[in-house]
């Protein structure tokens, strides 16, 4: 799930990192990783929990309220790292920007008047102003007679501004910055095995992310704030969307990342009140078919859930790069 924009450098302009770090209301965690010719491995990883009121991810108003925190918290998780770069990746949460799906019956030849037309279209939607905002875009569902469905991403200029001083002041360039879900998904497809339609589900300690995705590309996107209360019947009304309006005939997986927030007894119930409303197995997430842990240790679910987003932002590019270039789109940015 890589992002263009207008300013962005070419898919083949500089490696992708070796380093991500990511931030949430409630923790900042760090990943290094090792890759051997192709083949990926988890080198090391940190986590630092935040205390509450550091962050509070929001689409519009302040998220970084203590910046000194949260730097201390990034400079922890990095310097307990076995590696060291300039340039990392930074994934921020769902809530931090604004996810749309465009659908355009005919698209234009230009790119610029595409950039154009999509930014016409999102600027409806978003609760800023369209000019003090970082827009970015993807290809996503092509549609019968040459249309086609783009994946939108809006951030205000400023939020997005807020974390990068933070890894700056912790001594590092956030070359790269994308979202949570989508680099979940990242983590998915980069293991091989996500053919057909599938659903992820994603569960952050404010906000709920439900995306469909077919053939590698987002064809549902939904983000909620609140708690995970009216989650599974949420979950079986998509499921019925899936069927009614984008013609799919069933998932062939559904995936939940995020349930370590819940703990124990209650993330326990929510998966059994999961699979019974939409009647199939709910697995939860595991990067492991695409990145191994180092040493090959056997890491708890919870483990393997708080490491997928950073792990899957070090893994879209390197997934795409082996793809032909016209299959890859140019890096940066929520």
């Amino acid at each position: 799930m890589s992002q263009r924009t207008s300013s962005a450098a070419s898919w083949l302009a500089s490696p992708p990192p070796s380093i991500a770090v990511e931030v949430t209301a409630t923790r900042v965690v760090a990943v290094a990783l090792n890759d051997q010719g192709g083949s990926y491995s988890i080198a090391s990883h940190a986590v630092e929990p935040l205390a509450e009121g550091v962050a509070t991810p929001a689409l519009n108003a302040a998220n970084v309220h203590d910046e000194a925190a949260l730097t201390a918290a990034v400079r922890g998780v990095l310097g307990s790292l076995s590696a060291r770069a300039r340039r990392v990746a930074l994934v921020l949460p769902d809530s931090a920007a604004k996810v749309s799906l465009v659908r355009f019956e005919k698209v234009p030849a230009k790119l610029q008047d595409l950039e154009q037309l999509i930014r016409w279209q999102v600027r409806k939607a978003a609760p800023f102003r369209i000019e003090d905002a970082q827009v970015s875009w993807q290809e996503a569902v092509a549609l019968p007679g040459g249309g086609r469905e783009y994946l939108v991403t809006v951030a205000r200029r400023d939020i997005i501004e807020s974390y990068e001083r933070v890894c700056e002041a912790a001594g590092v360039h956030a070359g790269l910055i994308d979202i949570a879900s989508f680099n979940q998904i990242n983590a998915v497809l980069a293991g091989g095995s996500a053919s057909g339609d599938w659903l992820l589900l994603n569960v952050a300690p404010d906000y709920a992310t439900l995306a469909v995705v077919r053939d590698g590309s987002v064809a549902f996107f939904r983000n909620r704030s609140g708690g995970i209360g009216d989650l599974p019947d949420l979950v079986h009304q998509t499921a019925m969307y899936h069927e009614d309006r984008l013609g799919g005939g069933g998932f062939t997986r559904v995936i939940l990342a995020g349930g370590s927030v819940l703990g124990g007894e209650e993330a326990a119930r929510f998966h059994r009140l999961l699979e019974e409303r939409i009647g199939m197995r709910v697995e939860p997430i595991d990067f492991r078919p695409a990145a191994e842990m180092r040493d090959r240790i056997t890491p708890s679910a919870e483990l393997l859930d708080m490491l997928s987003p950073a792990v899957g932002v070090l893994l879209r590019d390197r997934v795409a790069r082996r793809k032909p270039p016209a299959a890859a789109s140019t890096e940066r940015v929520a």
